[in-house]
């Protein structure tokens, strides 16, 4: 399973290619899954069991095979942001809950390592954006604080 981020005309794109067979391709795009037929003149790469390697950038961006709306911000405030890609173990916070700064508000594990990931400004929690056992990716909206 390879993971990349794309942004094409400003909108964020997480891909994962779940496998390959024949000539189809087993993709998710935030979220939605798809299933990609690939052209006649290209290679399907060898795809990896498991890897634990970091999230790869590629230089040239892909067409998206259906493009969706981007959702609508329906709740205000800064973003507490994953600092890396892994799981989130554990959100320590509910909406309307008021935070301090330095206070835990989610617990990510990455190389099997919890980490704490705190609140880096004081106020109320506007938004929570994860939920236990999603795997994120370095740079996503955990919570909002607001």
């Amino acid at each position: 399973m390879k993971q990349y981020k794309y942004k094409i005309n400003g909108n964020l794109y997480n891909v994962t290619i779940k496998d390959v067979e024949d000539k189809i391709a087993h993709v998710e795009v935030n979220g939605t899954p798809y299933e990609v037929e690939l052209d006649n003149n290209v290679v399907a790469p060898a795809m990896p069991k498991m890897s634990a390697a970091p999230v790869e950038t590629p230089a040239v961006p892909v067409t998206p095979v259906k493009q969706e709306a981007a959702p609508a911000a329906s709740a205000k405030g800064k973003g507490v942001k994953s600092p890396l890609p892994g799981v989130i173990k554990d959100v320590k916070v509910a909406v309307g809950d008021v935070v301090k700064v330095g206070q835990t508000v989610v617990i990510l594990e990455a190389m099997k390592m919890e980490n704490n990931i705190n609140a880096d400004k004081e106020g109320t929690v506007t938004a929570i954006k994860v939920n236990k056992g999603d795997s994120v990716l370095e740079g996503t909206d955990l919570i909002l604080i607001g």
